[in-house]
């Protein structure tokens, strides 16, 4: 654990969320927007060219009887495997890694062939990310055509979610079906000097998108526990393009700095140093955007979003390194303000406690309530709007009896100072075999030069 780290791991490292030049992120939205409804290109949909017409004109039974082309809808609600029927999703841009050694070293017939990563025994493993990923990507691109001033953050994040389980084809209403595959963590919607952790609780007053916010979206798609957690941020006001031009790049230099044996130290600060080579003028002063100090980027395990290593966004000694086999979420936030997160009021979310031990519980409603968030959730961090919509009642007595003996985390919102205004961007790498695979390579990175 890094040196600049906050003083709750738990609650500030492991759920925030969240180099190449080329289009901004509104750009790549509409782009996407034009395409939904179109044809995925995947290798098994129908073709649809002039010729294969032609040939079908003299066969008009087999014509009747061939299956609809399935299409993605406006908003994304069919089901990712009825649009990759032989569920070979795409794959992301594999990118050699930086070499730390001294000696410049070559790439071995073994690991050229291990560059097919998709080939491999570890097809099922890499096939759950890149469903989670296109998934993610899917419901990404939507969002940002709606993501206006104007819109209620509740119906942001009930869109999100909708699309999540639409296209994963698991509702999560039934017992255990939410760990199968879904969402794998709560909506992240957070405004100007709120960093991470703010999501919609039910009951709450309702909170507008105006036209001189900066917002950040961040959430998680899991397939199998394989969980792609990434996350940006969207403004209508150019004023704060510089702003999110510095976290968008920081966090793409994270990216390329990425590898097996790359340092922490030497990753955070690169990213710090792009981070901070960045000013933003508001109200007429020319203020230096500021990496954040006490949050991290982290790796990523199996149902469980935040591991035990950090990827800091300032220089910071330790001797933490990247391992094949990582998976990491490379992720910056940029602030105008203080660079140093507090704890504010409120409730973003719940996690198990997985250690923890459930001897002598009390009260009932404390049992039964850990019943219910152990057989639907496991160690995956969620919500209340994602318990009362399991059915969930009258919890918040038991809920207090959980977190008090620590059997379950609480997570509040992370804010920098009042006035002051952060971005974020975040992005999935697979360390793996003498490369980075970019798992989630076009969620957001909208000016990362792969495949749409």
């Amino acid at each position: 654990m890094g040196i600049l780290n906050p003083p709750k791991s738990a609650a500030a490292t492991g759920l925030l969320h969240g180099a190449l030049d080329g289009n901004d992120e509104d750009e790549d939205g509409k782009a996407a927007d034009e395409s939904i409804g179109a044809d995925l290109n995947s290798g098994d949909l129908p073709n649809n060219s002039k010729n294969t017409k032609r040939k079908s004109r003299n066969k008009k039974k087999k014509k009747k009887k061939k299956a609809p082309s399935e299409q993605q809808t406006n908003p994304p609600r069919v089901a990712l495997d009825n649009l990759f029927r032989n569920k070979q999703y795409p794959k992301a841009e594999i990118v050699e890694y930086v070499s730390y050694s001294d000696k410049p070293r070559r790439t071995t017939a073994v690991e050229s062939r291990s560059l097919s990563i998709g080939d491999s025994s570890d097809d099922e493993f890499l096939n759950d990310y890149r469903k989670a990923a296109e998934i993610h990507r899917q419901v990404r691109h939507y969002v940002q055509t709606i993501a206006k001033p104007g819109i209620s953050l509740s119906q942001l994040a009930q869109e999100i979610e909708d699309g999540v389980r639409a296209l994963t084809d698991h509702q999560g209403l039934e017992t255990g079906d939410a760990l199968k595959a879904g969402m794998a963590f709560p909506t992240g919607l957070c405004l100007n000097n709120v960093a991470a952790h703010w999501t919609p609780n039910p009951g709450a007053k309702e909170v507008f998108l105006q036209y001189d916010d900066v917002l950040k979206i961040d959430f998680g798609v899991h397939v199998n526990g394989r969980i792609v957690d990434s996350a940006f941020t969207l403004a209508s006001n150019p004023v704060y393009e510089n702003l999110l031009a510095a976290a968008k790049a920081a966090t793409n230099t994270g990216l390329k700095e990425a590898g097996i044996d790359a340092r922490m130290d030497h990753i955070s600060g690169a990213i710090q140093e792009v981070m901070e080579s960045y000013e933003v003028e508001l109200k007429q002063q020319t203020i230096p955007v500021k990496a954040v100090r006490n949050i991290t980027g982290h790796n990523i395990l199996r149902y469980k979003i935040h591991g035990d290593k950090q990827v800091p966004f300032v220089k910071t000694q330790t001797d933490q390194r990247m391992e094949e086999g990582d998976v990491f979420a490379i992720e910056t936030f940029g602030t105008t303000g203080k660079a140093y997160m507090r704890d504010d009021v409120g409730v973003y979310g719940y996690g198990r406690n997985e250690h923890a031990s459930a001897a002598g519980l009390h009260p009932v409603s404390a049992k039964s309530l850990l019943k219910m968030i152990d057989e639907n959730f496991g160690t995956l961090v969620f919500s209340r709007r994602y318990l009362e919509r399991i059915g969930a009642k009258s919890y918040h007595l038991g809920m207090k009896s959980l977190v008090s003996n620590d059997i379950v985390n609480c997570y509040t919102p992370l804010v920098d100072i009042p006035g002051s205004y952060v971005a974020q961007f975040e992005h999935v790498s697979l360390v793996y075999d003498l490369e980075r695979a970019d798992i989630a390579d076009d969620l957001f990175c909208a000016d990362r030069a792969a495949p749409g």
